[in-house]
């Protein structure tokens, strides 16, 4: 065979190869993220019922923003 078929076979593989990881990564996200949602205030709201204590609005952006900023260090 020739360079130039083996060139283009070795391009085909590569698109295939990035297509279908694009969307086996896709799959796999939007099934990680409805077995795992994440948290937003009235999650928090209800937790705080739970464990007896009162949830102001003033503590929920307050531990709204300490989850958020703990996610952006541990990336």
């Amino acid at each position: 065979m020739s360079t130039g078929i083996w060139i283009l076979i070795v391009i085909i593989a590569l698109l295939i190869g990035a297509v279908g990881g694009f969307f086996a990564a896709r799959k796999y996200m939007e099934s990680y993220l409805k077995n795992n949602p994440p948290i937003n205030e009235e999650m928090l709201r209800t937790m705080m019922l739970q464990m007896g204590q009162k949830p102001s609005q003033k503590k929920l952006h307050q531990m709204m923003n300490s989850m958020q900023n703990q996610a952006k260090h541990q990336k």
